[in-house]
C-alpha cells in the first residue's frame, strides 16, 4: 500500500470519528436533558393507572345493589359464575374448561351482555358460541 491510499484511509476513518464524535455529543444531550422521559413517564402512569383500575373492577365483588330480575327469568337452572343470566349446564362446563380465570371472567361478562341485551332467558350452546366470540 502506497502514502496515497494511506492518506485517503487514514481520511475516511477520520471523517467517521468526526461523524460519530457529533453523533455522540447529540445523544449526551437528549439524555442530560431527558426529552421525552416526561411524556414517557406520563405514557407509563397512564397505563398503570387503566391497567388497575380494569383489574379493579375485575376482582371486586359486585355489591347487593341488584337490579329487579327481569321478568323473562328462568326461576330454575344454573347461573353463569358471577352472573344472573340463566344458563344450561353444558354451558357451565364450559366455561369451566377455560383454564385462565380472567379469560373465564371476560367469556362470561360478554356472554351475559349479549344475553340481557337480547333479552335471552336462558344461555344454551349454539347462543354461547355465537356470543362468546370476539
Amino acid at each position: 500500500m502506497d502514502d496515497r491510499q494511506l492518506d485517503q484511509r487514514l481520511a475516511a476513518v477520520e471523517e467517521r470519528l468526526v461523524r460519530l464524535e457529533a453523533l455522540l455529543g447529540t445523544l449526551t444531550d437528549r439524555l442530560q436533558t431527558g426529552a421525552g422521559l416526561d411524556a414517557a413517564k406520563a405514557g407509563i402512569q397512564a397505563w398503570v393507572t387503566e391497567y388497575v383500575s380494569l383489574r379493579l373492577q375485575q376482582l371486586v365483588p359486585e355489591t347487593c345493589e341488584h337490579e329487579p330480575a327481569p321478568a323473562h327469568a328462568v326461576a330454575e337452572g344454573p347461573v353463569m359464575p358471577g352472573t344472573r343470566v340463566r344458563c344450561t349446564d353444558e354451558v357451565v362446563h364450559r366455561l369451566g374448561r377455560i383454564p385462565i380465570p380472567f379469560v373465564r371472567q371476560m367469556v362470561t361478562q360478554k356472554v351475559a351482555e349479549t344475553a340481557l341485551a337480547e333479552k335471552v332467558s336462558v344461555v344454551d350452546v349454539p347462543f354461547f358460541e355465537r356470543a362468546a366470540t370476539f
